[in-house]
């Protein structure tokens, strides 16, 4: 089990953060020019991370709107959920169900302070601050005993955070995927999908680029047969293991990724009924 440490309250606006990164490729505002000085550098290796970030969103509003709508779920508990977007997770499920519970987790400060000055008329929705790898503390937090009842099916959410997470046999994304998973009432769904590479030049230059940008604050990117691992005991939901802009498009012409030096690639598991 990951002990971590004392997580800072201290933004530190001199070393990039993924958080703030994914902010300014979706237009965002809250990220500082070490944060945008790294987006160029990383424009650079692989020019194409602008639309995966893009299309990233597109699958997260996609799955969380079909879970609510068509699956009836009504609680979410968001890992890494990164500063406040426009259309939020509890924005695109309360939207369909006002009474839907959404509970966020991020380990960075500017999250949190974000977070809950966002969400501070909002009684069914709560920010945390913690490391998405500390299980116990996440579902044993106040809130998160507050909001969901995990006696009955939750959707948990790893939108394209695993990369963040170095390998390791008792807190790497599988052992994590695996905890979370065994904690999960039957009919609950997991959401994963992370940045892979089926060539190892991108994997080795993006994975040292984003550990030098972030003082060793990252992972790495990994492979398609990596994601499927995590899916281990879960029955997936069509269309399966995907590029995350071809999971149930909304329409025909809806934007698609145009490259392949890297995807992000996942999708949606149900815990077995």
């Amino acid at each position: 089990m990951h002990t971590g440490k004392q997580l800072s309250t201290e933004i530190d606006a001199t070393v990039p953060t993924a958080a703030r990164m994914y902010d300014y490729y979706l237009g965002g505002k809250d990220n500082y020019a070490a944060d945008r000085a790294a987006v160029e550098e990383l424009d650079k290796v692989v020019p194409s991370t602008r639309r995966l970030a893009l299309n990233n969103r597109r699958f997260l509003q996609r799955v969380v709107r079909i879970l609510t709508q068509e699956y009836g779920i009504r609680q979410y508990l968001d890992h890494g959920s990164g500063l406040p977007t426009q259309e939020n997770v509890h924005q695109v499920a309360q939207r369909i169900d006002p009474t839907t519970h959404v509970v966020y987790v991020d380990n960075d400060p500017m999250v949190l302070v974000h977070g809950r000055a966002l969400l501070e008329q909002d009684e069914r929705t709560a920010v945390i601050q913690a490391d998405m790898r500390e299980t116990d503390e996440i579902f044993g937090h106040a809130e998160t005993r507050r909001l969901i009842d995990f006696s009955q099916p939750v959707c948990v959410l790893f939108n394209s955070v695993f990369h963040c997470i170095p390998d390791s046999d008792t807190d790497g994304p599988l052992a994590l995927a695996r905890r979370v998973r065994e904690r999960l009432a039957p009919g609950s769904f997991m959401v994963t999908c992370q940045l892979v590479s089926e060539d190892p030049e991108v994997r080795a230059s993006v994975t040292d680029f984003m550990n030098r940008a972030t003082q060793g604050r990252w992972g790495r990117v990994r492979r398609q047969k990596d994601v499927e691992s995590y899916f281990e005991g879960l029955e997936i939901l069509e269309p399966g293991l995907v590029e995350v802009s071809t999971w149930r498009p909304d329409t025909e012409v809806a934007p698609r990724q145009l490259t392949q030096e890297w995807i992000e690639f996942g999708g949606v598991g149900r815990v077995p009924l």
